[in-house]
C-alpha cells in the first residue's frame, strides 16, 4: 500500500513504521493517524511478522497534533468522533510494539510512544505533553498512561507546567526501557525487536497480554489472567519444542504453533 505520511518497511520479522512528515515536524494529522493505524493493523495480521517497531526522524518523533487542522474543531466533531481514540486502538494491537524516540516527542506524539509496550530513547530524545499551552489536556492517553509508569508527581508536573524532560530523566523515572546513543537508536530497536521475533509468537503474544493485565486490574485478578495464560501455553506445539530444546541443548525451532 502507498502511504503519503508515513514510510512502511520489512526487517526480516519486524514491521517498521517510520512517521513522515517532514514539513510539519511529524506533526498528527488525521491522514497520519488513519495511514499509522491501518499499518500496525496489517502487520499485526501478517503472520510473518513477530514485532513492531515505530519510529520517527533523528530530530523529532512526533510533534503532536496538527493543531492547524484542529483549530477548527469543535465539541461535536470531537465528541461524535471519539476523537482520538487512536491510544487504545494501538494498545489493541497484539503483536509487542517497539517504539524508537529521537528529538521531541511531545503532545499526541509523547501518547503514541507511551502506547506502545516498550520505549527506547535516544540520548538526545526530549518528551512532554504541553497541550495545557493550548487550553486543553492530553487527550490520547497521557495522563492515565503516564501516571502508571512515572507515578502522580512526576506526571503532574509535567501535565501542568508542560516542560520538557531529557532521556536521562526519563529513563529514571521508568518511562523509557533503554537509552542509547541516537546514532545506534534504531539498530538498538530493531536488534531488539527481532529477537523478540525468533521466540514462540503466541507466546509473546500471551506475555504481553499478561504484562498489559498489570495496568488494568487489581493484582488479584492480574494473578489469576496471568496463570490462565500460562497454563494455555502448555496447549503449544512451541512449548513442548522450547522444553525439548532445553533438555537437548540446542536451539530451539518455533513454529509460531
Amino acid at each position: 500500500m502507498a502511504y503519503e505520511t508515513i514510510r512502511v518497511e520489512v526487517r526480516g520479522r519486524v514491521g517498521l513504521v517510520t512517521l513522515h512528515r517532514p514539513a510539519a515536524m511529524n506533526a498528527m494529522s488525521t491522514t497520519l493517524l488513519k495511514e499509522l493505524m491501518q499499518a500496525l493493523v496489517a502487520f499485526d495480521k501478517d503472520q510473518k511478522i513477530g514485532a513492531i517497531v515505530v519510529t520517527g526522524s533523528d530530530k523529532v518523533f512526533a510533534s503532536g497534533f496538527d493543531v492547524k487542522e484542529m483549530q477548527s474543531l469543535d465539541f461535536p466533531d470531537i465528541f461524535y468522533g471519539d476523537f482520538p481514540n487512536e491510544g487504545e486502538r494501538i494498545a489493541d494491537i497484539r503483536k509487542p510494539i517497539i517504539a524508537a524516540v529521537a528529538g521531541f516527542a511531545l503532545g499526541a506524539g509523547c501518547e503514541l510512544a507511551l502506547a506502545c509496550d516498550i520505549l527506547f530513547a535516544a540520548d538526545s530524545a526530549k518528551f512532554g505533553l504541553p497541550q495545557i499551552t493550548l487550553g486543553i489536556l492530553p487527550g490520547m492517553g497521557g495522563t492515565q498512561r503516564l501516571a502508571r509508569s512515572i507515578g502522580k508527581a512526576k506526571t503532574m508536573d509535567l501535565c501542568l507546567t508542560g516542560r520538557m524532560m531529557g532521556a536521562e530523566e526519563a529513563e529514571r523515572c521508568g518511562l523509557v526501557a533503554r537509552v542509547v546513543p541516537a546514532a545506534n537508536l534504531l539498530e538498538e530497536a530493531l536488534r531488539t525487536a527481532d529477537r523478540i521475533s525468533d521466540f514462540s509468537l503466541p507466546a509473546v503474544m500471551m506475555a504481553k497480554e499478561a504484562v498489559a493485565r498489570a495496568y488494568e486490574t487489581p493484582l488479584s485478578e492480574g494473578l489469576v489472567a496471568e496463570r490462565r495464560l500460562f497454563q494455555a501455553a502448555f496447549a503449544l506445539d512451541d512449548r513442548a519444542e522450547g522444553m525439548q530444546a532445553f533438555v537437548e541443548k540446542r536451539e530451539a525451532q518455533f513454529k509460531n504453533r
